[in-house]
């Protein structure tokens, strides 16, 4: 086995050419090819050392750049379908001020939402984030 850090271009072409992932959602990817393929698992693989390695993705990618490759960066996102974004920007206008915003943000929730706030939130905030303890005030 050797260090990732050693690969040649050669080296990660080929493992590129055999490389077959299932795995979703990998957010460092790199262009080789026609293919995007998962950056750290790629160079792990090129190097024949196993998943466990310490070398990072941030690792990986750097060594991939060095190569002339192309790696992406892709954060997850939650789906937001097109005309929810297009009913907030209208309730939501650019030129509101911040208390609008949220005026028309807390307007959306319904009643009985709002009587699930314990009505100690804002006094102890940190037990209902983080569960240290109640604050008697």
């Amino acid at each position: 086995m050797r260090s990732p850090k050693e690969l040649t271009r050669a080296e990660i072409l080929r493992a590129a050419s055999k490389f077959r992932r299932t795995r979703k959602g990998m957010k460092w990817t790199v262009i080789v090819g026609d293919r995007e393929l998962p950056a750290r698992p790629l160079v792990l693989e090129a190097a024949g050392v196993p998943p466990n390695d310490p070398t990072n993705s941030h690792q990986a990618v750097e060594i991939l750049r060095r190569w002339g490759f192309e790696t992406r960066y892709t954060r997850e996102q939650p789906e937001i379908r097109t005309n929810e974004k297009e009913e907030f920007s209208e309730r939501v206008n650019d030129s509101s001020s911040i208390l609008e915003m949220v005026s028309a943000v807390t307007r959306e929730v319904p009643e009985r939402e709002w009587e699930r706030v314990p009505s100690d939130l804002s006094i102890n905030l940190d037990h209902y984030l983080y569960g240290s303890k109640k604050t008697d005030k």
